[in-house]
């Protein structure tokens, strides 16, 4: 899908990071949006920073089927149609993965996982009526390639985000279909995620743990170092254009793959890559 301008795209979790970052890029492109968050105020605040072309909002718990849902049909209603869906909303939680209670994994499944199925109920097969060229974007995180110490509830997640994600390509080329996906796999870049408490919801709120603020203060230190996310936006669209599947956005995560896939062919534990927890 080589031409973005006169297109439109839904972004989730646009109110900050890189579903910010993919909102101005989009708009640079010349396409109408849709953008979803739970931050009224983020979402407002990346609105007021687009200009020369159409900007819809809505405040979206993508863990909510009839929520997602409202979404489409706006979008679907009053833009006409979709051509880019990016399931960007995620958030963080850290700690042993015995300590994490069934409120914290049931909110990490909800927004990064459920909030991936979602979309994908809801955009794709009214994308796949439209009969044109499209692309499915999930926000999948490095998270979801290489599984670290004290981030083992997120990365259960993300690893089925990435499974549902090359599922859905291979279904829609198995109809034939002119809808592609990315997978988007970003390491350490310069976001809000790690302070995703914020926007927990307050029946799903425990206790914090020892463990979880110790990898809530590695994940701080991590970004802090990160990429810019108008970096990762960029290779978004360039991998729209190229039909990537699979986008890791920092040198050496390829080399770390290989070595992984090298360690569990042998029967051994993989070593995480550089800057990832290790035991």
């Amino acid at each position: 899908m080589r031409e973005l301008s006169g297109r439109v795209a839904v972004v989730t979790g646009a109110a900050s990071g890189i579903g910010r970052a993919l909102a101005v890029r989009f708009a640079a492109e010349g396409m109408s949006l849709m953008l979803a968050d739970v931050d009224p105020r983020g979402l407002s605040q990346t609105a007021a920073m687009i200009s020369g072309v159409k900007v819809l909002t809505q405040i979206t718990d993508v863990s909510d089927a009839p929520a997602v849902q409202h979404l489409a049909h706006r979008a679907f209603g009053e833009l006409g149609a979709v051509h880019v869906l990016c399931n960007n909303a995620g958030v963080f939680q850290g700690g042993r993965i015995w300590t994490r209670t069934e409120e914290d994994v049931a909110w990490l499944l909800g927004v990064n996982l459920w909030g991936v199925l979602h979309g994908i109920r809801e955009f794709v097969p009214r994308m796949i009526e439209q009969g044109t060229e499209g692309h499915i974007v999930n926000t999948v995180s490095v998270a979801g390639l290489f599984a670290g110490a004290n981030t083992g509830g997120h990365a259960v997640t993300k690893y089925a985000a990435l499974a549902a994600s090359q599922s859905l390509a291979l279904d829609l080329a198995q109809i034939g279909s002119k809808l592609r996906v990315t997978a988007l796999c970003p390491g350490g870049v310069r976001t809000g995620i790690s302070r995703s408490e914020r926007v927990r919801p307050a029946d799903l709120v425990v206790a914090r743990t020892r463990d979880d603020l110790t990898s809530q203060e590695w994940l701080d230190g991590m970004l802090e170092k990160g990429m810019e996310p108008a970096e990762v936006a960029d290779a978004t669209v360039e991998a729209i254009r190229q039909e990537h599947f699979l986008v890791l956005t920092h040198p050496g995560y390829d080399d770390s793959l290989r070595e992984q896939t090298t360690a569990l062919l042998a029967g051994l534990l993989p070593e995480p890559p550089d800057g990832e927890p290790r035991p």
